[in-house]
Formats: structure tokens, sequence, C-alpha cells
């Protein structure tokens, strides 16, 4: 159905933002679209729910999260959304363990540009220990 899934298409920006961060106007057209298209819907929730997963409180509690989203994934009856489920299952564990680390990537995107930083400045070292050592001496870490 071409109209629809014109519809669908222009309304891209919409499901993929929060629905906090939704005006108005823009929540009202939401709700419109995804009435109108049942699938739709469904995978919206799911894409809700798997988003919650990396804001559990413990490692049990995100796995439980995962396991409830994996039935709700395969017992939804579309073929994308469980091919989609059957692939994040090998990467299950990394996922689970943000509730356990709570690191971004910013963080290490600053380690490694510092690390570059010491790596020019010294146009390279002759021993890697060295190298090493000025690194482990930029980033002290906590003192104990």
């Amino acid at each position: 159905d071409k109209p629809a899934r014109k519809v669908v298409k222009r309304s891209r920006w919409l499901l993929l933002r929060n629905r906090g961060n939704l005006k108005d106007e823009q929540a009202l057209k939401l709700e419109e679209l995804l009435q109108a298209n049942q699938p739709l819907m469904t995978v919206y929730v799911l894409k809700d729910q798997l988003k919650e997963l990396w804001y559990a409180p413990s490692e049990a509690d995100a796995r439980q999260r995962w396991q409830d989203w994996l039935n709700l994934a395969m017992s939804s009856g579309l073929a994308p959304v469980q091919q989609f489920a059957r692939r994040l299952k090998g990467y299950v564990d990394g996922i689970i363990a943000s509730a356990v680390y709570r690191l971004n990537t910013s963080v290490l995107e600053g380690m490694n540009n510092k690390i570059k930083v010491i790596k020019r400045v010294a146009y390279g070292y002759r021993d890697n220990d060295y190298f090493f050592l000025k690194i482990k001496a930029a980033f002290p870490g906590k003192a104990r």
C-alpha cells in the first residue's frame, strides 16, 4: 500500500524520538499513526521495552527484562522482529553488562584521544614499556 507506506516513511523521525520529548501535536500524530498500523504499534512498544533493558538496576533484573522482551518479540508474529531478536541474542551478555558497568563511550573516547596526544608529543617511543608507563601516569585512577 503506497499511500500508507508514504505516511510511515514521513513519520520516521517521529517514531525514533522519545515519547517524552514530543510536543503535543507530535504526540497526537504518533498516536494516530500507531492506531492505524497494528504491526508498527507492536514494534514501537517492543522498542520502548528493549530500551528499558539498558537502565536495569542490577544484572538479575536486566536478565529478566531481556527474557521478557525476547519472549514478547518471538510471540509477536512479526518475522523481522523475530529475526532481530535472534541476532541480538548473541550480544546479550554485553548489553546486560551495561547494568553492572555504567560506562559510556565518551570516557573511552577521551582516554583514546589523550593516548594519541602522548604518542604525538613524543613522536614515538623506542621502548614500549616507557610508553605504557606514560599512559599509566596520565591516568592515575582512584586512590585506594
